[in-house]
């Protein structure tokens, strides 16, 4: 994979959300955040429920706008107004509950209507659609009503509608959140797909550490700030820290983890269950 510039970069962003009542007091949600995603990768975003990852997802697809600080998507100013469409072309949002954001009563309607409202002609529109239920492997289900679709597979419906917007950049808020193992397996590797073979930049806000740690890069927010930025082995090596985060790590870093606790000498900055058989292997002497 070759990453070379920044698709997304935000520079000293802050965002408040403001109290409408006198009982309750404004949410600093982002401060002074600085972050560029590079083209090309794929960077998934952790933090726990209030962190501010929401908030900096709604910024990279201009849905809400700094109070201080910039953001700039494929060189164009989110503050521009006149630029909206292409920010939100050029990236686009899958949402946690699909069913929020499927809005055709078949499915190739549904992956229609964000070329549609972007004035994309007919014809141009029936090849996109066709070509995005392709990439994510939903073909036969285009006459479907998306109600009779599994979770995951809406979320797949969910992703092709933004694919026919030509996005170059997709960012997903916890979008596997509520989805099974198998559906969450299953956008995953879509999402994985999209990445190494159509080269999508990928922003993914998840909770699930096994999902962060195939990523590139991984971010962590705490209290609306950027305390973390790293490869996965650098992020999660540190567990220490992202347990006093309250995050927990991939469960075979977790295990390494406490093998070293109680005696052991293994490297935490473990991934994959093959790394760890390795070197369960190399310790005991088993060739």
């Amino acid at each position: 994979m070759s990453v070379s510039k920044g698709i997304i970069d935000v520079k000293n962003a802050s965002y408040v959300y403001r109290s409408h009542s006198d009982d309750a007091q404004d949410v600093l949600a982002l401060d002074d955040v600085s972050l560029s995603v590079m083209e090309g990768e794929f960077l998934a975003v952790l933090g726990r429920n209030g962190s501010g990852k929401s908030t900096l997802a709604k910024l990279m697809n201009a849905l809400i706008l700094p109070q201080s600080g910039t953001v700039i998507v494929n060189s164009i100013d989110t503050s521009n107004e006149e630029m909206l469409w292409d920010i939100r072309s050029c990236t686009g949002m899958v949402f946690q509950n699909p069913d929020n954001q499927i809005v055709g009563t078949v499915v190739e309607e549904d992956v229609a209507f964000g070329p549609e409202n972007l004035g994309v002609p007919p014809k141009e529109i029936r090849v996109r659609v066709d070509e995005s239920l392709e990439m994510i492997g939903m073909t036969e289900f285009k006459k479907h009503a998306p109600h009779q679709l599994s979770g995951g597979q809406k979320q797949r419906v969910a992703i092709a509608g933004i694919l026919a917007m030509r996005p170059k950049c997709i960012v997903l808020d916890e979008a596997t959140a509520m989805l099974d193992p198998s559906g969450r397996k299953e956008v995953m590797r879509i999402l994985r797909k999209l990445n190494t073979e159509e080269g999508i930049t990928i922003v993914h806000i998840t909770h699930h550490m096994d999902e962060a740690g195939k990523a590139d890069r991984v971010l962590v927010i705490d209290e609306g700030k950027c305390v973390m930025l790293g490869t996965p082995r650098e992020v999660f090596s540190d567990v220490k820290r992202i347990k006093s985060l309250g995050l927990d790590v991939p469960q075979v870093t977790e295990l390494m983890y406490e093998l070293n606790k109680s005696g052991f000498d293994f490297p935490t900055d473990i991934l994959t269950v093959d790394e760890a058989v390795k070197r369960l292997r190399d310790h005991l002497g088993d060739d």
